[in-house]
This record gives C-alpha cells, structure tokens and sequence, in this order.
C-alpha cells in the first residue's frame, strides 16, 4: 500500500510518497503554491498518479502539545483532501520535523538556498518515516 505524506506550509508543500510495499519513504517533491485548493488539486494528482491509499498529513502542535494556528490550517486542509481525493487523511504529529530537515540538510553541507529549496520535502520524508514506524510497530 503506497502512502502520501504531506508537511503542508504557507508557500512550500513537501511531498512524500513511499515504496509499494508502504515500508520506504521513496518519491518525494515540493509543490509552491499559495492556495489550499491548488495544493490539494496537485496532491490528489500525485495520490492518483501513484496509487496511494493513504494520506499522512502533518499536524503541527506546539511544544507543549497544544494546537495553535497551523494545526487549524492543517485540519481545513484534511478536510479538503478527503474530499477531493477519497482517500482517508490520518493527522500526524510533526513536531520538529521541519527543525530536523535543515539540521539533515545543513550536515551534508547545504547552504541555506539549498536547504530552502528541499527542507520541505525533507519534512514530509520525516513524517512518513515516522508514521510507516508507527505502523510497523502496530502491525506486530
């Protein structure tokens, strides 16, 4: 089962999908656009495109847990992707992946323009790996 995941931004959506299997993170791209609905039309293509069966959002809270601003961006999006797409959206925890990514990218010695341009699929690469983890660990 291939699986979608989504770190969905202002400006950059990072995209990733994973193996067949749904055991690899795998693809992985970034969509510039400003509008949920232009973000959500070009993620049901790619979930289309690829066969994915599952959408892996994530949701942003904040250190302490508490859900802020963005979290309630994420939640409108989800809800527009279930829509559009058919497909179930699980919200996952993102917390700190973004702040990873740079870190992945600043140690194999991208500049800051580099690591612009491919943070954001770094991040979605994250929360796939984490949620395909999860779902490792819950299938045994």
């Amino acid at each position: 089962m291939r699986i979608l995941a989504i770190d969905y931004g202002d400006a950059h959506t990072g995209v990733a999908i994973s193996d067949p299997t749904g055991f690899l993170a795998g693809f992985t791209t970034t969509i510039t656009a400003y509008r949920p609905e232009v973000v959500v039309e070009q993620i049901t293509a790619l979930a289309r495109e690829h066969g994915a069966e599952e959408l892996v959002l994530g949701h942003p809270r904040n250190m302490d847990g508490t859900l802020g601003p963005r979290a309630e961006k994420a939640e409108a999006l989800a809800e527009l992707l279930r829509a559009s797409s058919g497909l179930p959206v699980i919200l996952w925890d993102e917390r700190r992946t973004t702040v990873d990514a740079h870190r992945i990218l600043f140690n194999a010695g991208k500049n800051g323009r580099q690591r612009k341009k491919t943070v954001d699929a770094v991040a979605a690469s994250l929360i796939l790996e984490g949620y395909l983890t999860y779902k490792k660990t819950q299938s045994k």
